[in-house]
């Protein structure tokens, strides 16, 4: 048995080490500083409990991208010397963020060990490589995202670190095959258990017993955007599901996506998008279904042969379907909810079937109080995201899955029938019930951050005199409803009582409409500044516009009444969702 010894090194603090929604990212270079990601690493291990860390079992993985084979071994290092009992690693350092999740909550070792929380190397739909994103984050036992209470003390300690402990003589693991590697040090053995997870993973089909009846409706097409939901695509789809090997697509996880920006949206998912139809150079007949993943496949994006269905939609059309659809929720749902950028879809639902409704920030952990609590069962977010409450994450795959059940159910009747039900008929279908919500995100990335900032900061000064914002309104375009409420959304969590401030700059219109400005949280460098706009048609004549018709009053309103162009100088968003 080797045996390692305990080394303190001296360091000193590192500006802007503070976490975001999603944890710490930074430039791969930034990340490769002598000390960046040690003193990071260190102030987690402090601002855990003692009984977190001492003789416990943490999970390190993640999506795989460029640096995540270096972290792993860094932070094994630190791990054994901080004491940590066992470190748990997926095979060649792939795990998604969802199944992450899912092994905390339910992998029971072989010694009976269970994880108290994960150290997840992602930067989720960023793009990856030498001179790309690279990310850190910390979840705790419940599977979820640590609470800001968590990560206020991680960035406090990191503007104060001394010192972190290192076992720099422990050797590296050869995390591409599968087994325990044992170690002793000074407060006893260490173990590193490197497996793979797909197998873990795979247990979320259980969620949907039915679909093994589908036959050619089965996932046609699945890119996973060269990010680590390739792993888990040919054990599900192809293995327990029963699709072809040719409806996966960019299946192999690659360290820079293939050069590649693994976001699953209609702007970089274009190999999909054109198969699906709905790009300029589609010519041949599309299939029936496709979906795809964003880098720690947490993410998804839902089409249909020729149609698009935006992530506020599906969560609500999930919702809406799930008690008849997917066994895991036959015994009814215990409430929904959504983030405050995405639409009001889902409060239509919830208000129709008398379901408790929560609209939270943008931040996973927010939903896992709630469902920690017994207080949601679906929840989704604008940005691609939806999740139950079978892990504390949202999971692009079981999203996958709840759609493909839906499709299930509802061709129940006629799987051998000439005319299928469609994502698209699904879809229509929902909106002639609810009324539709044509909605659209406008994403300026890498903005000056003063400028992004001042920007925002005139929007809450305007909300001083409504009937001047008004008045500007009816200036820009005359057939605009008034603005009745604007504020800058704040929660207090209902489990907690916590309170998160300064969420976004909401304007509220008399028809329904919305305008919400938010910085999103999610960057490297400097900031993105997120539009999202939205109105909602309860007449069903009225369902199937253009969305862009639909939505050209409002979008114009947005612009000129934030002076997005006169603040960060760009004439255009560089993606539109």
């Amino acid at each position: 048995m080797v045996l390692f010894s305990v080394t303190k090194k001296a360091t000193t603090p590192f500006d802007g080490q503070k976490p975001g929604t999603s944890g710490l990212r930074k430039k791969v270079t930034v990340f490769q500083q002598p000390h960046y990601l040690q003193n990071f690493v260190q102030s987690t291990f402090n601002a855990l409990p003692a009984d977190k860390v001492k003789g416990a079992t943490i999970v390190v993985s993640g999506d795989g991208r460029y640096f995540s084979k270096d972290a792993v071994q860094i932070i094994t290092k630190m791990a054994a010397a901080n004491g940590v009992r066992r470190v748990w690693v997926g095979q060649n350092s792939l795990m998604s963020t969802p199944a992450v999740s899912a092994v905390i909550r339910e992998r029971v070792g072989a010694d009976g060990s269970k994880a108290t929380g994960a150290f997840i190397l992602t930067a989720s739909h960023n793009p990856g490589g030498p001179t790309e994103d690279f990310g850190i984050k910390y979840n705790m036992e419940n599977g979820g995202p640590a609470p800001e209470s968590v990560t206020d003390k991680i960035f406090s300690n990191t503007t104060t670190i001394t010192e972190y402990l290192i076992a720099e003589d422990l050797p590296d693991v050869d995390i591409s095959v599968v087994g325990v590697t044992t170690f002793s040090g000074p407060e006893g053995p260490f173990d590193v258990d490197v497996f793979d997870s797909t197998i873990d993973d795979s247990k979320v089909n259980e969620l949907h017993k039915n679909l093994r009846k589908m036959g050619d409706l089965i996932c046609n097409c699945y890119d996973a955007l060269h990010g680590v939901a390739g792993t888990y695509a040919t054990r599900i789809f192809v293995e327990e599901l029963g699709a072809a090997e040719s409806s996966l697509l960019n299946c192999v996880p690659k360290e820079d996506f293939g050069g590649g920006h693994p976001d699953p949206n209609l702007t970089y998912a274009k190999e999909l998008v054109d198969r699906m139809g709905l790009g300029k150079s589609s010519n041949a007949e599309p299939p029936e279904f496709g979906a795809a993943a964003d880098g720690d496949a947490d993410r998804n994006m839902i089409l249909g042969k020729r149609f698009f269905v935006t992530p506020s939609d599906s969560v609500a059309i999930i919702a809406a379907n799930a008690v008849q659809s997917i066994p895991y929720f036959s015994s009814g749902l215990k409430g929904v909810a959504r983030s405050m950028p995405t639409s009001a879809a889902l409060d239509v639902v919830a208000k129709n079937l008398n379901l408790k409704f929560f609209e939270v920030p943008t931040g996973w952990k927010f939903f896992g109080n709630l469902m920690d609590a017994g207080m949601c069962s679906i929840c989704g977010e604008e940005s691609f995201g939806t999740g139950s409450d079978h892990i504390r994450e949202k999971d692009g795959i079981w999203a996958v899955l709840a759609w493909l059940s839906i499709l299930a159910f509802k061709n129940k009747d006629n799987l051998g029938g000439d005319k299928l039900v469609t994502v698209e008929d699904i879809v229509r279908q929902h909106w002639g019930t609810y009324g539709r919500h044509y909605y659209t995100r406008y994403d300026y990335e890498n903005v000056d951050a003063g400028a992004a900032k001042e920007l925002m900061a005139n929007l809450v000064s305007m909300q001083s005199s409504l009937s001047d914002v008004n008045k500007l309104i009816k200036e820009i375009r005359s057939d605009v409803s008034d603005v009745v409420a604007a504020d800058e959304f704040e929660y207090k969590d209902p489990v907690d009582g916590s309170v998160s401030k300064h969420q976004g700059v909401r304007y509220l219109f008399g028809d329904g409409s919305r305008l919400v400005f938010r910085l999103s949280g999610t960057g490297s460098v400097g900031a993105t500044i997120r539009v999202y706009i939205e109105q909602y048609e309860k007449d069903s004549s009225k369902t199937g516009r253009d969305s862009q018709d639909a939505l050209a009053p409002l979008v114009d309103v947005a612009l000129k009444l934030s002076k997005m162009q006169e603040y960060t100088g760009r004439s255009a968003p560089t993606v539109i969702t």
